[in-house]
């Protein structure tokens, strides 16, 4: 079954005052609730906002994101769903829940994962 990754970029969440914040949590919790209630959960959570650090081919590790980087990840969800409709539905609860808009990829199969 296809997994899909949704998520929305650091800062997308910024606009929400800090008295609404406890309804923001509840209104995402219950998405998280319903999710794992229907099956469709996998994983997911907010990134602290940090600067990132590459590790490279070579395993060395480097300060990142590059400059030229305009958006990171803030947050994500990842769930298994028969189809890109029934992602885009639950997008769409996380969207209301975290008040943000978000972006659906499908994760590519892998038998070994």
């Amino acid at each position: 079954m296809p997994r899909f990754l949704i998520s929305f970029d650091s800062g997308s969440m910024d606009h929400i005052p800090d008295e609404d914040w406890p309804a923001v949590g509840e209104a995402s919790h219950a998405v998280v609730r319903e999710a794992k209630a229907a099956g469709v959960w996998i994983f997911g959570g907010g990134l602290l906002r940090q600067q990132a650090t590459i590790v490279g081919t070579d395993g060395i590790a480097t300060p990142g994101p590059f400059p030229e980087t305009k958006a990171v990840v803030g947050g994500f969800s990842v769930i298994e769903v028969p189809s890109r409709q029934e992602a885009l539905m639950w997008a769409a609860k996380i969207a209301t829940g975290c008040r943000c808009a978000q972006e659906v990829r499908e994760i590519m199969f892998d038998p070994e994962s």
